[in-house]
């Protein structure tokens, strides 16, 4: 069963991508009813901006970032340690954690994984109605005797009647009949 298991993983995965992306899909008329009702005043806006003062701060923003780059370049390159030994150590340690990100994020990747192929099992299951059946199947080992299940279906029976439930008898039991001790002798006496 692990082999149908594995082969099924995939399917699911598929439904369950499938799945989401119509949930996402619901959402894009909205999102263009929203733009469309945002869109008259933004294109005014635009409208009324001066084309000066914009490239006036794109010019002073441009010049800022220039400046903090050179800053930050000479702050690295003055802080380069010579020391190849220092330096070794530096990219084996960066080397590692490239390592460990590395396996952390697979790890996610999985769990993401997993959590979409459970959810595409519940749309399939949903989608052909299985769910249903689910819950008959929880009901049946929740409910582990059948007597209950009797008792059960008596019950609304007599809760329909005329007489309170109290008044009615419980159903009899069955009983083997017992042998008295002249018939204990008889069954003894043919025996031998």
């Amino acid at each position: 069963m692990a082999i149908i298991d594995e082969l099924r993983t995939p399917l699911y995965f598929a439904a369950g991508t499938a799945d989401l992306a119509v949930q996402q899909a619901k959402k894009v008329p909205g999102l263009i009813e929203q733009i469309a009702a945002e869109a008259p005043a933004r294109i005014e806006a635009v409208r009324k901006t001066d084309p000066k003062v914009v490239q006036e701060k794109v010019t002073a923003q441009a010049k800022e970032a220039q400046a903090t780059v050179q800053s930050k370049l000479a702050d690295v390159v003055g802080g380069l340690d010579t020391d190849l030994k220092k330096l070794g150590e530096t990219a084996q340690d960066l080397a590692l954690r490239g390592v460990g990100v590395a396996a952390e994020y697979a790890v996610k990747a999985r769990e993401k994984y997993e959590e979409v192929a459970a959810h595409g099992e519940e749309a399939v299951k949903a989608w052909r109605g299985d769910v249903a059946e689910e819950i008959v199947e929880i009901a049946v080992v929740v409910e582990p005797d059948e007597t209950k299940a009797e008792e059960k279906k008596d019950e609304p029976v007599a809760a329909a009647s005329d007489e309170p439930a109290e008044a009615k008898k419980a159903p009899a039991r069955k009983t083997t009949a017992r042998k008295t001790p002249a018939k204990k002798a008889a069954v003894a006496a043919e025996t031998e």
